[in-house]
């Protein structure tokens, strides 16, 4: 081992000057930790120790180290990406240009000593004859592919940022909010809105407001409430997987973090992704502070509506506050004299909402249609009399008619015809 190769490495880890959250990963800390430990080379079972670090971390993700060093380039946030998401490559500040095409550079530098080097170097410091396991250099496929020479690939990375967005939003397409930050969703719904049947008025309404949205029009607020198990919250999910790639995020926000509203809407207002704020099953208290914070993203403050930011949330209630008959004035009671307007103001709460969509319960056609619509995605075969049949039999016997029984019971019926498939197929999804 040349300790001037490992202090040349230790160099180039150290020069970054806007990716440096690439090595602040699992691994690239202990590839750090790894070199530095090699250069002195005074304790051969610290090195041993900083490689099995090093290698438990990639084999942990199933990576090469190239594999992991690309990935991590792809998704940081830095200066570059910000504005490489926002403007073209020939728009691009110069400084920051250079600055991401020597930072290529030094990690193609890193990306070259790969596992079985390190296992080489290890080895030479331990004076150890026996094997130690080295993870096989390879370059998998990544969105973009850099090429034999990294700092050639910067202005189709740059418009990979221009398309996808930087950082998290371009890693993830449906996200959380949790204390302070954004949360990728690994493994969203996957639900379609070919997916979804019985209520096609309403999807076509939201699916319009959302166009609005992403070709940069004020788009309206909207509230979808109605009977249990419609497809309300499957249809604003289905959003984000038909429209991901023209730049729609959706960021799902519980009930008790609406008092973040106003502080999410200030970091999300200068991006170039359009943004579905989803708020699932939403009702209030009568003394909910998350009210007035979602009270003033609606009906907006002194400071300007962002543009890219539209708030949809699902109800079981049309009228979202709970009210009671106590709350009521009586003319005897010692309560407020315009007792009335905030009655008033609880009810039209709702009305706030730019635009409201009316699911309701599914009667015995939209039920029926909602369990062929399923059926013939899935290809069952089974005559259509004995479908409905059966559909109705399970409607009875479980949550009663809506969409969310008629998927349960497609979910329930599928395997069981994988198992015993009819004798005779009355095929009618091939008529």
């Amino acid at each position: 081992m040349n300790p001037n190769s490992v202090r040349f490495l230790q160099h180039q880890a150290a020069s970054l000057l806007l990716y440096q959250e690439v090595l602040m990963g699992e691994a690239g800390e202990a590839f750090v930790q790894l070199l530095e430990t090699l250069y002195r080379h005074d304790k051969p079972s610290a090195c041993v120790y900083a490689y099995a670090r090093w290698f438990r971390a990639l084999v942990a993700r199933g990576q090469s180290w190239q594999d992991y060093l690309i990935q991590r380039l792809l998704y940081d946030d830095n200066p570059f990406t910000r504005q490489a998401q926002s403007y073209p490559f020939s728009d691009l500040d110069a400084t920051l240009v250079q600055a991401a095409r020597d930072d290529l550079a030094a990690l193609q530098h890193l990306a070259t000593c790969g596992g079985p080097t390190l296992s080489q170097w290890v080895r030479q410091v331990t004076k150890s004859e026996s094997s130690l396991v080295a993870i096989r250099d390879r370059i998998g496929e990544h969105p973009v592919q850099l090429g034999e020479t990294w700092t050639e690939a910067l202005p189709q990375l740059a418009a990979f940022h221009q398309h996808h967005g930087a950082g998290i939003l371009a890693q993830y397409h449906v996200l959380r909010w949790r204390p302070s930050c954004l949360q990728g969703v690994a493994v969203p719904d996957p639900v379609r809105l070919e997916d979804l049947a019985g209520y096609e008025s309403q999807k076509a309404t939201l699916v319009e407001n959302t166009q609005m949205l992403l070709d940069g029009h004020l788009a309206l607020h909207v509230l979808l409430y109605g009977s249990r198990g419609t497809g309300k919250s499957s249809l604003v999910k289905a959003l984000v997987n038909e429209f991901g790639d023209r730049g729609l995020r959706l960021l799902e926000l519980l009930k008790s973090q609406l008092h973040d509203l106003p502080h999410i809407v200030e970091q999300l207002r200068e991006l170039p992704q359009k943004f579905i704020l989803f708020v699932d099953d939403l009702s209030f208290e009568d003394d909910d502070e998350a009210f007035k914070a979602l009270k003033v993203v609606l009906e907006g403050s002194v400071t300007a509506r962002a543009q890219n930011v539209v708030v949809y949330a699902t109800s079981n209630r049309r009228h979202l506050i709970r009210e009671f008959f106590g709350d009521r004035p009586r003319p005897s009671a010692a309560t407020e004299i315009q007792s009335w307007d905030t009655v008033e103001e609880k009810l039209s709460f709702s009305d706030r909402f730019g635009l409201t969509l009316t699911f309701d319960a599914a009667d015995q056609a939209r039920y029926l249609e909602i369990v062929r619509h399923l059926a013939g995605q899935r290809r069952l075969t089974l005559p259509l009399e004995e479908l409905d049949a059966q559909a109705l039999q399970w409607a009875t016997r479980h949550n009663g008619r809506s969409g969310r029984t008629a998927r349960q019971f497609i979910e329930h019926l599928q395997p069981q015809l994988q198992q015993n498939p009819p004798l005779k197929s009355d095929d009618p999804w091939n008529a």
